[in-house]
C-alpha cells in the first residue's frame, strides 16, 4: 500500500520488510518504557516522528532502485578515480618518475609511506568533519583539493616536491572510504550495504585496468615534449576535478536531503531501515560514545585485521617494479599490471553474490577467499628465481584475498551503532589500514632484491592470521546475539518522544552495547 501525500508527519509506520540480522520476536511480559527528547536522537527520528502508515516490499524496492540509480554510479566512479590517483606513484615508477626526480630506493619507499602517514594523522579530523558537516560536500571538497595536488605532481623535480604532494594526497584521502561507509549506511540496510560496498570497492580493480592501459599509452609519448609520468599525473588529476565537481552537486548528504526523492519517498527511504541499519545521522559529538568505541573489543579487532590485511597493499607501489624485474619490457609490464585489476573485479563481485546467497556468512566467505593468498605466499617464497612464470602466477594469486577486507569494511560499520561511535570505529579501522600501508613500504629494501624473501615472509604471516581474526569476530558476535536472545524473553524496552510517539531503537542514536534489541549481523 502506498503512503498518503498529506499529513505525513502525524502517523507511525509498520515496516513489512525483514533482514537476517533483525532481532527475534520477543515474548516478554516486562515492558520497560523510556522517555527521550527528539533533539538527542537521530535526525531520521525527527523527520518521521509521529508518522503512521504501511510500507510494502514494493515501496521499499522502488525507492532502493531509485537510490541506486542516482547514487551508486557516481560513487563507483569516484572510488575508481580515488584508487587510480592513489596508485599513480606505482604506475609512474616505470614511466620515469624515479629517474627524473633522482629518487633512491629509500626515497621512493618514503613517498609510499608519507601518503599513509598523513592519512593516519588526519583520519580522526576527517571523521569529525564527516560528522559535523554535510558528508557529501565534505568529501567533494577533499576530492577537488586532491585533483589540484595530483596535477601539481607534474611540476615536481625533486624528492622534496613529491614528498609534499604525497603528504597532501594522504590528508585528502582520509575522507573518502570513511565517508563512503557513512553515506552507504544512511541509505541501505545491513545486507544491502554489504553488496554496495563490494560494488564501489571493485572499482579498484577497474582502476588498475585503466591505469595499465593509460600507462601503456603515455609511455609512447615523446619525452622531449612532456615526460610520460607527468602526462599521466595531469590526466588523472583532471579526471578527478571533473568527478569531484559532479560529486558536489549530485550526492545528497542524507535521505532527508536527497533532492531526487519526493517527500513520500524520503519517508520510505528512512522507514525501510528500521531494525536493519545503524541509523542515519546525528551531528552532535557524544563523548560517552567515543569512549565506548575505544573500550569495545570489536573496533580493535577490525583495526588489527585491517592493519595485517594491508601489509600486502604495499605491492601497489612495487608490483610493476617486481614484474619488470622478472625480465619483461616496460611495455609488457604496463599491460601485465592490468591482470590484478581483472582478478579484483571477479573476486569482489563473486564474494558479494555468495554473501547474498548465504546470509550471515561474511566471516566464512572472507576466510575462504584468503586461502589463495596463503598459497600465493608459499609459492613466492619457495619457487626458484628462474621460474618467472610461476612467480608471476603467484603474485596474481595474491589478489584473490581482497574480498575479506571489503566484507570487513561493511561488517565493521554494521556492528557499531550510535553516530559518534560509528564514525570513531570506522576511523579506527582505517587507522589500522593506514598502519599496514605506512609500515609495509619500508620492507622493500634494496638489500632484499630481487628475491625479497623477508617481505614475502611477513606478508605470508599476515595472510595466515587474518582469516583466523574474521572467524573469531564471528564467534564472539554470535555468542553475544544468543545472550541477547535469552535476555529478550525477560524484558522489552520501548522509547517514547515528548509527544508520546514510539521511536524505533534504530533511530535513537544509542550504541549497540546499550540497545539490547540490536542483533549483530554475521
Amino acid at each position: 500500500m502506498g503512503l498518503p501525500e498529506t499529513d505525513e508527519k502525524h502517523v507511525s509506520v509498520q515496516q513489512t520488510t525483514s533482514n537476517d540480522s533483525s532481532p527475534p520476536r520477543s515474548h516478554s511480559v516486562n515492558v520497560e518504557t523510556h522517555q527521550v527528547q527528539l533533539k538527542d536522537v537521530d535526525e531520521a527520528a525527527k523527520f518521521v516522528a509521529g508518522f503512521h502508515g504501511t510500507i510494502t516490499e514494493e515501496d521499499s524496492l522502488r525507492v532502493r532502485r531509485k537510490i541506486d540509480l542516482h547514487m551508486l554510479p557516481l560513487m563507483m566512479i569516484l572510488y575508481f578515480v580515488q584508487f587510480t590517483d592513489k596508485t599513480t606513484l606505482g604506475s609512474s615508477s616505470i614511466l620515469g618518475i624515479r629517474q627524473d626526480n633522482h629518487l633512491s630506493q629509500s626515497q621512493y619507499n618514503w613517498l609510499g609511506t608519507i601518503f599513509y602517514l598523513s592519512y593516519l594523522v588526519f583520519e580522526w579530523p576527517q571523521s569529525l568533519g564527516l560528522q559535523k558537516f554535510p558528508p557529501g560536500k565534505w568529501m567533494a571538497g577533499n576530492i577537488l583539493c586532491w585533483g589540484v595536488v595530483l596535477c601539481a605532481h607534474a611540476g615536481c623535480h625533486s624528492f622534496a616536491g613529491l614528498f609534499v604532494c604525497r603528504f597532501l594526497l594522504g590528508v585528502c584521502e582520509g575522507s573518502i572510504t570513511a565517508g563512503f561507509l557513512i553515506v552507504t549506511s544512511m541509505f541501505y540496510t545491513h545486507a544491502e550495504a554489504t553488496r554496495r560496498v563490494g560494488y564501489w570497492f571493485l572499482m579498484n580493480g577497474t582502476a588498475q585496468i585503466f591505469s595499465g592501459f593509460v600507462s601503456f599509452g603515455v609511455y609512447h609519448v615523446d619525452p622531449s615534449v612532456i615526460a610520460p609520468w607527468k602526462l599521466f599525473m595531469i590526466i588523472t588529476g583532471l579526471i578527478t576535478l571533473i568527478v569531484g565537481t559532479c560529486f558536489w552537486f549530485f550526492i545528497p548528504d542524507s535521505p532527508i536531503k536527497a533532492r531526487f526523492l519526493t517527500k513520500e519517498e524520503k519517508i520510505i527511504a528512512v522507514e525501510r531501515l528500521r531494525n536493519q541499519s545503524t541509523g542515519v545521522k546525528n551531528k552532535t559529538w557524544k563523548r560517552e560514545q567515543f569512549i565506548e568505541a575505544l573500550t569495545d573489543w570489536k573496533p580493535w579487532a577490525f583495526a588489527l585485521f585491517a592493519a595485517l590485511g594491508n601489509i600486502s597493499n604495499s605491492l601497489t607501489n612495487m608490483t610493476q617494479l617486481i614484474i619488470k624485474s622478472f625480465g619483461f619490457t616496460t611495455e609488457q609490464t604496463t599491460l601485465l599490471a592490468v591482470v590484478p585489476g581483472v582478478i579484483e573485479i571477479i573476486t569482489i563481485y563473486t564474494s558479494v553474490l555468495v554473501v547474498k546467497k548465504f546470509p550471515n556468512s561474511r566471516a566464512y566467505v572472507g576466510a575462504c577467499y584468503s586461502i589463495p593468498n596463503i598459497v600465493s605466499g608459499v609459492l613466492l617464497i619457495s619457487l626458484p628465481w628462474s621460474c618467472k612464470g610461476g612467480l608471476l602466477f603467484a603474485m596474481y594469486l595474491g589478489g584473490w584475498g581482497t574480498p575479506s577486507f571489503v566484507l570487513a569494511l561493511s561488517w565493521c560499520a554494521a556492528t557499531n551503532t550510535g553516530h559518534t561511535k560509528k564514525t570513531t570505529t570506522n576511523a579506527m579501522l582505517l587507522v589500522g589500514y593506514c598502519l599496514g600501508n605506512l609500515l609495509s613500504p619500508q620492507m622493500w629494501q634494496a638489500k632484499y632484491a630481487p628475491r625479497y624473501y623477508i617481505p614475502w615472509g611477513i606478508i605470508l604471516g599476515a595472510y595466515v592470521v587474518n582469516p583466523i581474526i574474521l572467524i573469531l569476530i564471528r564467534y564472539y558476535l554470535n555468542k553475544e546475539n544468543k545472550r541477547r536472545d535469552e535476555l529478550g524473553h525477560e524484558k522489552v524496552e520501548k522509547y517514547l518522544d515528548e509527544n508520546g510517539d514510539e521511536i524505533d531503537p534504530t533511530f535513537l542514536d544509542v550504541t549497540d552495547r546499550k540497545n539490547m534489541a540490536f542483533r549483530y549481523p554475521l
